[in-house]
């Protein structure tokens, strides 16, 4: 019998392991967002408390900032006429538009320069003068040169969004890893086949990376360019507002500003780790 037991294997719990796998696994971006919104959520009560009381009591003036309420009651409003989801389908179609041009320049560009150093030399002195002028800047140049309409407000979120792209394009290519080059090489791969099994693939996360950092720039800059000249969009809902002292108006348009950034930033979030999880995966190796 002792000899028996002697031999024999421990058992394992199936149930035990999978938690155990389970616990292992790191967390999905839906996972993420509720934590870090419960982990958030008593400030946020505590801040919307305040933004109420202080007005009521006579803290701050309620004409230029009203109750939270007031101001989520006209928000509602404009939900309900249609007249809120308007100009926010107006913001993100203009800023959408001139996304999809800069990735269009962009991305090949960034290639070139990555891959070429002879080109990037010739032509990274024109991209960094370009780079470091500020879009806001030349934002009365591009009204003056194409106008008041929609050329001059897709053309801002254009160059706002360009340049991260365009440095993001040209890190993950120079990022790639030269073994992998030259084992490509070494069996008689063509530029086109390395540029499409290792190079692109390998430069995709930062690529992704940019073009967070691009859309966000673009949605801030065309909220400029409508606040500055345009009769539509939720730019021009926030400084007409503002002219006509109707701050209920304008808070709401700025909270819907806030919201529409925030869905924005965790739904590229989400977009970034689906890209990238590939490299968790090799860097965590086979479970």
């Amino acid at each position: 019998m002792s000899l028996i037991a002697d031999r024999s294997l421990p058992l394992r719990n199936p149930l035990s392991s999978r938690r155990k796998r389970a616990a292992e696994r790191p967390p999905t971006a839906v996972g993420q967002m509720l934590s870090t919104v419960s982990l958030g959520l008593p400030a946020m009560i505590a801040f919307a408390l305040l933004w109420e009381i202080a007005p009521r009591a006579g803290w701050i003036n309620a004409l230029f900032f009203p109750p939270l309420s007031r101001v989520l009651a006209v928000l509602w409003e404009m939900v309900v006429s249609g007249q809120l989801v308007d100009h926010i389908g107006i913001s993100l179609q203009r800023a959408a538009i001139g996304f999809a041009l800069a990735v269009v320049i962009a991305v090949p560009l960034g290639f070139l320069m990555g891959r070429y150093p002879v080109f990037e030399k010739a032509s990274d002195f024109l991209v960094q003068t370009l780079r470091n002028t500020s879009q806001f800047a030349l934002l009365p140049v591009f009204i003056l040169v194409l106008g008041i309409g929609e050329a001059s407000k897709i053309a801002i979120t254009f160059y706002a969004a360009v340049f991260f792209l365009l440095i993001n394009t040209i890190v993950g290519v120079k990022s790639v890893d030269p073994l992998l080059i030259k084992a490509a090489r070494s069996m008689g791969t063509s530029d086109w086949d390395l540029f499409k099994k290792v190079i692109f693939p390998s430069a995709i996360p930062s690529i992704v990376a940019g073009a967070r950092l691009g859309v966000k720039t673009s949605l801030f800059s065309v909220i400029a360019a409508e606040m500055l000249a345009a009769q539509s969009g939720i730019g021009y809902l926030i400084q007409n507002s503002s002219l006509m002292l109707e701050t209920d108006r304008m808070y709401a348009g700025i909270l819907t500003l806030t919201i529409v950034g925030l869905v924005l930033n965790y739904l590229l979030v989400a977009g970034e780790r689906r890209a990238t999880h590939w490299r968790g995966n090799a860097e965590s190796g086979p479970n």
